[in-house]
């Protein structure tokens, strides 16, 4: 199993964006540095009779719907020893499922409601769930009814979007979770801990929750507040690790989005919903996933002294296999509203590409991804970037910048222009040029990304040590 799958949320409503999307974006980070992904698309499915799935990492197994909604993901390659871990998509319905971010319970629940060995874990989720949802809404009631019937494997929490709302679901035992709506104008962050506050059992709009919850927690004395449902308090963790691998990413996000606040990186009771102070784009947030303490004592990069740099776990990290945003936006038709934004390299040195999320198939070097390096390969190609960058950091890091800046400002320019390039197409004849303008954007900006590497190359051969001053007529 993918252990320590320690990731990092961030949920904005529609109202909280510039543009009046939905975004739900994540870090997918995995105990290794190197875990091969791919990014592929998942076809529809009809009348296809004796569908079944079956995990590889434990003997979790169930009967699938003879249909399935088309729609993406970006699963592990070494499959049958990793697990599918299928992490992100958006489905034909314009729903966009992602998960896991991996949330721990504490012993005092978990007594009462252990974890379930064969239960439904991370590495079968995404893809009992996401092609068969019509709304965020569903997708959290879908996965409620299977943690009902099969139990969790683990402490999991999963983002849920479509145009009009977002949802965040955390599953901390064996059978219990809350899932509350982020607010229109409003966003959230979580980071590996129990996030959501107080629960209002009297607002079935905005909270949704497990069966028997509230029995289950006056029946063995859960509840440490004198009032009130703190499903935080009650059923999160407040430790050491939290304080320096945890709230301290919770911290800088929400630094990053409402800068007047003044608040301390090892609160355990930073809060999970905020107001930013300015309206929210995709720039934002793919700053905030590629960070690393910036401007701060904290900064692995930066000039605090190494206790101060070591403290706390950054945002970005060299072992994010992929980062994405999945965006629904509400000013456009709805077959080309939906934007896959992908990092497939690492958040910190490289870009997040944005997929019309209506098309069919992915561009060769995303969905044949190797094992072992193959710069052909886009996962190989742009880890490979992120680690040039990385190894000269202080040489590199403004080449990188300039580079990135440009790829947004491009990215940009690219969506505009292949909306009104597709003019009145329909149906699958849209799907079909949609499909092709993506793979167009995946060449450019390797092109331009290659560029940037045989700059960086380039550069490095003249800070070789093997070199000595002499007369350059000897």
């Amino acid at each position: 199993m993918k252990e320590l799958s320690a990731c990092t949320t961030i949920l904005v409503g529609k109202k909280a964006s510039i543009d009046g999307s939905t975004m739900i974006a994540r870090n997918d980070d995995t105990f290794l540095p190197i875990t091969p992904q791919k990014f592929v698309v998942k076809p529809a499915v009809k009348g296809e009779k004796g569908r079944h799935i079956k995990s590889w990492l434990n003997k979790f197994e169930m009967d699938l719907p003879d249909w399935a909604y088309r729609t993406q993901a970006v699963p592990n390659v070494d499959y049958k020893k990793l697990g599918y871990y299928e992490e992100s998509g958006i489905n034909e319905k314009n729903v966009a499922m992602s998960c896991t971010e991996s949330t721990y319970g504490n012993e005092r629940t978990l007594a009462f409601d252990p974890l379930v060995v064969d239960g439904l874990d991370e590495d079968c989720m995404q893809n009992v769930v996401a092609p068969y949802i019509d709304s965020a809404r569903d997708g959290v009631k879908l996965l409620g009814e299977l943690i009902k019937k099969y139990g969790s494997a683990a402490g999991n929490s999963v983002l849920f979007g479509d145009k009009d709302e977002v949802w965040y679901m955390e599953i901390v035992t064996g059978h219990h979770w809350v899932a509350q709506r982020i607010p229109d104008d409003c966003y959230a962050v979580a980071a590996n801990r129990v996030s959501i506050e107080q629960v209002d059992f009297n607002d079935p709009d905005n909270f949704m929750w497990s069966d028997g919850i509230q029995e289950f927690v006056e029946k063995h004395h859960l509840n440490v507040d004198r009032e009130g449902f703190n499903f935080r308090h009650i059923f999160g963790t407040y430790n050491e690790k939290d304080r320096h691998y945890n709230t301290s990413r919770v911290w800088y996000a929400q630094r990053y989005f409402n800068p007047s606040i003044e608040q301390d990186p090892e609160d355990g009771d930073l809060p999970f919903i905020r107001k930013a102070e300015k309206l929210i784009n995709p720039d934002d947030i793919t700053f905030v996933l590629g960070s690393h303490y910036q401007e701060t004592p904290f900064d692995p990069y930066g000039k605090g002294t190494d206790e101060e740099k070591h403290r706390y776990r950054p945002i970005g990290l060299n072992r994010t296999q992929n980062a994405h945003i999945l965006q629904i936006r509400n000013d456009l038709p709805e077959d080309k509203a939906a934007i896959f934004w992908l990092c497939i390299g690492g958040p910190t040195f490289t870009p997040f590409i944005p997929f019309f999320a209506n098309m069919n198939d992915t561009e060769e070097s995303f969905k044949n991804t190797s094992l072992t390096f193959n710069q052909k390969d886009a996962w190989w190609f742009y880890k490979a970037v992120a680690a040039t960058v990385e190894s000269h950091y202080p040489q590199f890091v403004q080449f990188d910048t300039d580079y990135l800046i440009e790829m947004r400002r491009y990215f940009r320019a690219r969506i505009e222009e292949v909306v009104a390039k597709a003019g009145d197409l329909k149906g699958e004849e849209l799907t079909e040029f949609l499909t092709k303008e993506n793979q167009e954007t995946v060449r450019y900006t390797r092109e331009q990304t290659e560029k940037l590497w045989g700059k960086m190359l380039t550069e490095s051969i003249n800070m070789s040590k093997l070199t000595f001053n002499m007369d350059k007529n000897l």
